[in-house]
């Protein structure tokens, strides 16, 4: 399973929002040459995370982006399933009736505790934990090269 670009693109706009101050509005010009990523494709990214109420926009002159809820609030698994929808590893976890072996399959039960050992993980990571990371390992590179 490989993630979207959407959501990759996702995770980074929300930390970069969430670098801002509470209720700065971030231009989508200033989220669109820092991120490198177009207009039109920030538009597409952020609807979902507008829809789940994650990220807020302000519309007009000076309108831009916005969290609509606390860096620490904000899970990497809240952005992934604003993006992707549910986390389903196989089509056996998202229908109970589509395979009739999930009875007795050995592979579901591992297709099933894989899944839930990567939903925990992934909830685990705040958006405040990775923005504290982020320049925790920014602030060691520039010790490294300065």
């Amino acid at each position: 399973m490989v993630i979207t670009r959407a959501t990759e693109y996702a995770v980074r706009t929300v930390i970069y929002l969430a670098q801002h101050q509470k209720n700065d509005i971030v231009l989508k010009k200033d989220i669109c040459r820092t991120q490198e990523v177009t207009p039109a494709f920030l538009t597409k990214i952020l609807q979902p995370l507008i829809k789940v109420g994650i990220v807020n926009s302000q519309r007009g002159v000076g309108g831009g982006f916005l969290l609509a809820k606390d860096p620490s609030e904000i899970t990497m698994l809240d952005i992934l399933q604003a993006e992707e929808g549910q986390l389903k590893l196989n089509h056996c976890l998202v229908d109970a009736d589509f395979c009739p072996r999930d009875a007795y399959c050995s592979a579901h039960e591992v297709w099933h505790e894989t899944q839930h050992e990567m939903a925990q993980i992934l909830g685990r990571y705040s958006i405040a934990d990775l923005v504290r990371r982020e320049k925790e390992k920014l602030a060691f590179l520039k010790k490294q090269t300065g």
